[in-house]
């Protein structure tokens, strides 16, 4: 039920088309809530359809044109009411953790490799945060919504130091979880 809040967030920062939508999700939005292009322009027909928003009048017809979309006042009231409603944390899912949990009964073969990846993927996202807040928030006061837009940022920045120090421990452990006497091994720690 998020991606439509996520695009009328979008909209009422920033008017867009579709295409521009698609955009900033592959450079914000998409940290923390990914959607395809064909996703972010069905639920713009669905969000249209519902009267939440409006293509933007253009001067010229619209044959081959970006269409720009507005929030119209049914959105925004929508988007202040799902802001406002309570929501229970979903459970983790993350198939790499299942796979550690297995491997502690069937062996480590395979998985040293995999980390080293996920931990490389983790640095570079990392390095990308930490480089869109050094060039979008400078120390200093700031107006609330920027402020919110750093906390939404700070909470990716340490979801992925966390999961480099993680990842960098599990690589630690990992040449002891393999041990050929399989004393690390076949234990149910639950």
């Amino acid at each position: 039920m998020s991606l439509p809040h996520a695009i009328l967030t979008a909209l009422l920062e920033r008017p867009s088309s579709g295409l521009d939508l698609t955009r900033r999700f592959d450079r914000s939005i998409g940290y923390f809530w990914s959607a395809t292009h064909q996703q972010i322009y069905r639920e713009l027909g669905k969000l249209e359809a519902d009267g939440h928003i409006r293509a933007l009048p253009t001067e010229q017809p619209a044959r081959g044109q970006k269409k720009a979309y507005e929030v119209l006042p049914a959105g925004r009231a929508e988007l202040a009411r799902w802001t406002a409603a309570g929501q229970d944390p979903k459970p983790h899912r993350d198939a790499l953790l299942l796979r550690l949990r297995a491997a502690a009964v069937v062996g480590t073969a395979g998985l040293e490799a995999d980390l080293r990846r996920h931990l490389e993927l983790h640095r570079r996202q990392l390095s990308e945060y930490e480089e869109i807040e050094k060039r979008d928030f400078p120390p200093g006061d700031a107006p609330a919504q920027t402020r919110l837009r750093h906390l939404v940022l700070r909470a990716g920045i340490e979801l992925e130091t966390f999961w480099t120090q993680w990842l960098t421990e599990a690589l630690e452990e990992l040449p002891a979880l393999d041990d050929p006497a399989g004393h690390g091994t076949g234990q149910d720690n639950s």
